[in-house]
Formats: structure tokens, sequence, C-alpha cells
């Protein structure tokens, strides 16, 4: 399995923000977690509202946590919500389970971290932060 390096994570931060310039999205925040869930870099571009760190954090958080990215989180919420909310309280809250938590996998398919962003609409956070992860040489899993 590879490791997320912090320079990898840089990269991903850099080109998720530089996609959103490309595609005209609202300041974004940017979280790169590692398999542990702990945060390997993080950055809010200027004029982000400043609660933006926890929800990035949280998108991230629990595409780690349960190995499954936001996509498939919002869908399982949709579908089983008393087991989302059930997660949510075992996670003490740090869940949120919406597009824009990206799992990160290495060329193995090897889950190696996550990343979470948050700005804009839910979906343009995970296009943005789908291309940092593969300028980063990464597969990202939406």
């Amino acid at each position: 399995m590879t490791e997320l390096s912090l320079a990898a994570a840089k990269t991903i931060i850099e080109t998720a923000i530089a996609k959103g310039h490309e595609m005209g999205l609202k300041p974004l925040s940017v979280v790169v977690l590692d398999t542990g869930g702990h945060v390997k870099a993080f950055e809010r571009e200027d004029g982000a509202a400043p609660g933006r760190f926890a929800i990035a954090q949280g998108k991230a958080y629990g595409s780690i946590m349960l190995g499954m990215a936001g996509t498939a989180q919002m869908a399982r919420a949709e579908q089983q919500a008393y087991f989302m909310t059930a997660v949510n309280g075992a996670y003490g809250g740090q869940v949120i389970p919406v597009p824009g938590g990206v799992l990160v996998r290495d060329a193995s398919g090897a889950v190696i971290g996550a990343v979470g962003l948050t700005g804009d609409t839910s979906d343009n956070d995970a296009i943005a932060a789908k291309a940092g992860i593969e300028e980063a040489g990464f597969t990202a899993e939406i």
C-alpha cells in the first residue's frame, strides 16, 4: 500500500483549488486525511467561511471511517437514515454524508486517505477534489 505523503496532499489541495477557480466556484476549503482519519493537510481560501474546516473534515472523516465516499454515504442516508444517524452518533457527530467526501485509492485499489472539500455545491466540491486526487497520481472515488 502506498502512503499518502505530505507532498501528495499539498498537490491535491493546490489542484483542487485551481480546479475550483477554473470552474468559477465559491472559495473552497480542502482537507486531506490519512487512513487513520488524521489531518495530513488543510487549506481554506481567502473568503471561505471560518466554519468550513469542520464541514470538510466531516466529509472526509465519514469517507475514511466507513470506507465509502460521500455520494455512497448520502445514498445510504436516504435509504437507511437510522443507520447513518447511529453511525454519526458512534463517531461523535463528525460524519457529514454528502458528496465532497472523496476516497483516495492507490494503484492497487487500496484506500490511502480521503479528501473533504467544501465551499460550493456538494457535487462541484466532489469534482474539484477528484481533479486534485488524480493530479497527485491516485484514483478518486466520489
